[in-house]
């Protein structure tokens, strides 16, 4: 579902708005500004701070809005937890502020992305998880990058899993719809999006949230090809997400990508990558038949895709699904 571009009450906050506390400084009108979108739940105040600190503290003269949308808890609540941390750069008070907004369309990750899409003015959207953290030169280098005319930015990701930190990488400054195909990309993370307001919103009917940001960088590449700084400028933690372990909800959201993007099944190697995570996915639900079911549709269209055989042991209860995606992270990978 796309929201109407102006939600009602979609700009009103529930909680005072907090600003930083510094000497005033003058905006630099000639670089676009940039809308912040941090989505949370409020359970994860520490990484929290440390989201919204690092886009505060971008060295970046245009004004930057950050807006925090909470889904599932008190604004109130998230304001107290940033409250103690918006004291930031010194000369940047003009510059940056801080909302804390309720989620106000349909609950859950898209609703809270879109509410936040909704209450920006600014020239920019961008999107940052709550648990991850913005490097620097991070703005700087995509708004660089978006002023060659492009509509959308990425950039490249630093994994942090316990306590290894390992850049993945695009190779390429283009990224094109045949790339995100053939690959989920995951460099081509949402807390890297960084795109023009009114281009696009995410799809709230992605089941459970599952696989919005992928669908967004699809349509936005069908528009036009996305502008990609090749450099580590996110840290991206896995670990906590709140979709690790949901085997169905994977499943349904990977069926709801081929049926809104038919073209996924139709390069091989890109349709064997998904054939192979149904099965896997099916297979840590201990369904057995599915899981073989998509193990053999995986080898049909791409006989050396890993992933078939994993799903497969897996199923056969040779290794559990945890230990391989246990393995896979610290390796900086995805199932």
């Amino acid at each position: 579902m796309t929201p109407s571009p102006n939600p009602p009450d979609a700009t009103a906050p529930t909680a005072p708005e907090v600003r930083p506390r510094t000497e005033a400084a003058v905006v630099d009108s000639r670089m676009p500004s940039v809308g912040v979108v941090i989505p949370t739940r409020g359970d994860r105040p520490d990484e929290l701070r440390a989201a919204v600190w690092a886009a505060l503290d971008q060295d970046y003269d245009g004004r930057i809005s950050v807006v925090i949308v909470v889904d599932g808890a008190t604004p109130e609540l998230v304001a107290e937890q940033v409250a103690d941390i918006i004291v930031p750069c010194e000369g940047k008070a003009d510059l940056h502020d801080v909302r804390v907004l309720p989620n106000r369309l349909s609950p859950g990750l898209p609703g809270a992305r879109n509410t936040g899409i909704a209450a920006c003015d600014t020239d920019l959207i961008a999107f940052c998880d709550d648990d991850d953290e913005w490097l620097p030169g991070k703005l700087a280098a995509q708004t660089s990058a978006l002023a060659g005319g492009a509509e959308f930015a990425s950039c490249a990701i630093e994994v942090e899993y316990g306590r290894r930190r390992l850049p993945r990488l695009a190779g390429t400054e283009t990224v094109t719809k045949a790339d995100l195909a053939r690959s989920r990309m995951v460099m081509v993370h949402s807390s890297t999006f960084v795109f023009r307001r009114g281009t696009l919103w995410v799809d709230e009917s992605a089941p459970a949230g599952q696989n919005e940001d992928w669908d967004l960088a699809l349509r936005a590449a069908k528009r036009r090809p996305i502008a990609h700084v090749d450099r580590p400028l996110v840290r991206v933690r896995w670990g906590g997400s709140h979709y690790v372990a949901r085997w169905a909800d994977r499943i349904a959201g990977l069926e709801w990508m081929l049926a809104r993007h038919p073209e996924l099944a139709v390069d091989p190697r890109g349709a064997a990558r998904i054939y192979g995570q149904l099965a896997f996915h099916h297979a840590a639900l201990g369904r057995r038949r599915e899981a073989g079911r998509w193990a053999l549709r995986t080898f049909a269209a791409r006989f050396g895709e890993p992933r078939a055989p994993i799903a497969l042991a897996v199923a056969a209860g040779l290794i559990p699904a945890s230990t391989v995606l246990a393995l896979l992270h610290h390796r900086g990978h995805g199932i």
